[in-house]
């Protein structure tokens, strides 16, 4: 059995996210003020955890989220990011550019909805979720493999120490067994066998959610319902997943989500953007 942590994060807010303008892929905007500052929130509230792995879009919202980020880390500021095209956001054709109203009214005229209606030139839904599928199969082969590097290369106790120290700050985030924890049974729990952090963009992480828990069956977090499904993260919102690994088929996992699009750490951005409206 193996087992990984995954953290998903979604890009910093752009101009063009303001602005409510579809960027998609067509359309490389970089972070604005408050998408720097949402990034470094993200990156304090995920300083104490220790990943193994770093993954982020190649478009430049996502590559400067998972920089800042990764700079704001106390064990993994010399981590590789890898930037990889499948974690682009949904292409969106004639569409990318203009705003939001207008692929809706694009949709009405074809007779359908968003986010179901595809313009020209743009992916389908199922399009996405392939791309989705594909990378994720890619994450749990790497996360076998880690574990069998691990036990080949077994760490020192100082190592097995620093992971402690982690782990308290951040529990979730290193443990295979029911997210919540129990003070009282510290033998319940074992490492990951790798720890996996990627950014990527809202359209698309909305899809890859959805083939979690419709395809995969992923289990809740306490108190949320499927019909929170339809919303899309907020910038840099944070969402974790625990997920188990039958060595003898990986293709069948088991994932426990721990949060969703949780954005906690936002709120001194929030109360910070409110007061300087007000001048």
């Amino acid at each position: 059995m193996a087992c990984f942590g995954l953290t998903v994060v979604r890009h910093g807010e752009t101009r063009y996210n303001k602005d409510k303008i579809l960027q998609g892929q067509g359309v490389d905007e970089p972070l604005s003020h408050t998408g720097f500052r949402q990034a470094d929130a993200a990156g304090v509230f995920l300083s104490n955890v220790e990943f193994t792995h770093v993954f982020s879009s190649d478009l430049l919202r996502a590559k400067q989220t998972a920089a800042i980020i990764i700079g704001k880390n106390r064990f993994c500021q010399d981590l590789e990011i890898k930037h990889d095209a499948r974690l682009r956001e949904r292409k969106y054709g004639v569409a990318e550019g203009r705003p939001l109203a207008d692929l809706k009214a694009m949709a009405k005229a074809a007779g359908e909805q968003c986010p179901s209606f595809t313009p020209s030139g743009g992916e389908t839904l199922n399009e996405v979720r392939e791309r989705a599928r594909d990378f994720f199969e890619f994450l749990c082969q790497l996360a076998v493999e880690a574990g069998q590097n691990k036990q080949v290369t077994h760490s020192a106790a100082s190592n097995s120490l620093r992971r402690s120290e982690v782990q308290s700050v951040f529990p979730w985030a290193d443990h295979c067994d029911e997210p919540e924890l129990d003070s009282g049974n510290s033998g319940a729990s074992k490492q990951l066998d790798a720890n996996i952090l990627v950014v990527s963009h809202g359209a698309y992480m909305r899809n890859w959610f959805v083939y979690f828990f419709s395809d995969l069956k992923c289990t809740l977090p306490t108190a949320f319902t499927k019909s929170q499904l339809s919303s899309v993260s907020p910038n840099t919102g944070v969402s974790h997943f625990v997920i188990k690994l039958d060595k003898e088929n990986i293709l069948k996992p088991e994932i426990n989500c721990v949060c969703l699009n949780q954005d906690s750490h936002l709120v001194d951005v929030s109360a910070e953007f409110a007061t300087s409206k007000m001048f």
